[in-house]
């Protein structure tokens, strides 16, 4: 276990900034990875559809739900 803590410590050393940013250095990574992430979840599709897709979907379902549970519209007919 010792040792990967050591190879974990080296690799950590390895991004530059340690000495003026300390910890703070690895944000434009993690920035990074969520820029990357938010483009997946945007362009890449799962089938038909894409994260944002079923998000704005389920949205409106919820909205039509909560107008129902209102009384402001009637059920849609199965």
């Amino acid at each position: 276990m010792f040792h990967r803590s050591k190879n974990l410590k080296y690799l950590l050393n390895l991004v530059p900034g340690k000495s003026s940013l300390g910890t703070y250095r690895f944000l434009p990574i993690f920035f990074c990875i969520g820029g990357v992430m938010e483009w997946i979840m945007i362009n890449v599709r799962v089938g038909k559809e894409t994260f944002y897709d079923v998000y704005r979907r389920k949205k409106s379902e919820r909205e039509y739900q909560q107008r129902i549970t209102d009384g402001l519209v009637e059920p849609a007919a199965k």
